[in-house]
């Protein structure tokens, strides 16, 4: 069986986004059927609308997503439907070298759907991140869903399928934030402030928020940064010494991912701290930095994928965070729009006026 369903789709590099009716099959051998319940408007589908991720136009967007599973394909254990799912983009494989060596947060080769959703004319779309959640029901290989509670709000839950995990994981996996640290986070989007929600989850007593936007440096105190810093106004690094007894922060977060605030972290944190990137870079950025100072400042530098999430063992653990009151992930939610306002979401993201616009079906 085939589901026809309206989806947003981009087919061109830079050409505004159209809706769409598209096929979506049936699932297949280890395969999801989802009915899609709300969806964030991230970074990455601008990214991949611009034609920076790559050009196999025409892309199906959308992946920050909660849904229902409707049906799954033969062999499938995980979910069943009914269930309540976040979708996300590490399906982990169980056999690539990261998953044989224990650590399958860093799996190489994730899972997605083997069968594709296509146009009316048949023309294949490629999904996002192997999801496509711009649309009313998706198919989705099984692993990309992680069962959730349904007792919460769906918009602010799947947030956690990219974002705000990204800014979280950043933190309490990548950064390894432990009681009592100090943290400086550069740049305070959604990524950024969800790493400042990330090192108070860990229990860092020193939060230091840094940014040009005085509107999102008090976002930033409301999920817990004990400072801020205009950086239009003042040198970060500087401020940031100043606010950790002149030897930098134990962990600083660049959630912009441009080389002058790669350099500011590098250089805002303590002598055996640790720097952690997690903003995405373009292509041709390039970073410079004295050797020495590589050598002479000790700690590491550290890269964030998906803020080294395992999505079975994190987002159960942060809905109940949630739960708890202790995450506000509800904060994250700007707005709530249709299928037809994903366009102008664009332009909001890109002008800093949201966290997250959240299309909800």
């Amino acid at each position: 069986m085939v589901h026809k369903v309206q989806a947003v789709v981009v087919k061109e590099k830079n050409a505004p986004v159209s809706l769409e009716t598209i096929l979506v099959p049936d699932p297949g051998p280890g395969e999801a059927l989802v009915d899609i319940l709300t969806c964030g408007v991230c970074h990455t589908d601008l990214h991949y609308k611009q034609g920076a991720i790559n050009d196999d136009y025409p892309f199906l967007l959308g992946h920050e997503a909660t849904g229902v599973v409707a049906a799954v394909g033969p062999d499938v254990t995980e979910v069943a439907p009914g269930d309540r799912v976040v979708l996300n983009w590490r399906a982990v494989c169980g056999e690539c070298r990261a998953c044989r060596k224990g650590e399958p947060q860093y799996c190489f080769n994730t899972h997605n759907a083997t069968q594709k959703m296509t146009l009316e004319d048949g023309t294949e779309l490629t999904a996002a991140l192997g999801i496509g959640a711009f649309a009313e029901k998706t198919l989705v290989a099984a692993g990309q869903c992680t069962k959730v509670d349904d007792d919460v709000d769906a918009a602010a839950v799947g947030l956690l399928g990219c974002g705000i995990m990204a800014g979280i994981g950043a933190a309490i996996n990548t950064g390894e934030v432990k009681r009592g640290e100090s943290v400086a986070v550069i740049g305070c989007g959604g990524v950024g402030i969800a790493a400042v929600a990330g090192a108070q989850l860990a229990g860092a007593t020193t939060i230091i928020a840094v940014d040009i936007d005085a509107k999102k440096l008090e976002l930033a105190k409301a999920q817990g940064a004990t400072h801020v810093i205009n950086s239009k106004e003042e040198d970060p690094v500087e401020a940031i010494r100043a606010l950790t007894s002149g030897n930098g922060a134990d962990v600083v977060i660049d959630a912009v991912g441009r080389p002058e605030t790669y350099k500011q972290a590098f250089y805002a944190r303590d002598l055996a701290g640790r720097v952690v990137l997690v903003g995405v870079p373009n292509p041709e950025m390039k970073i410079e930095l004295p050797l020495a100072d590589v050598f002479g400042r000790g700690g590491s530098l550290k890269s964030s994928w998906y803020g080294d999430c395992l999505p079975s063992r994190d987002f159960p653990m942060l809905v109940e965070q949630y739960k708890l009151g202790r995450l506000d992930l509800d904060a994250f939610v700007s707005e709530r729009i249709g299928l037809g306002d994903i366009e102008e979401a664009f332009t909001k993201m890109h002008d800093g006026k949201v966290l997250r616009s959240v299309v909800v079906l």
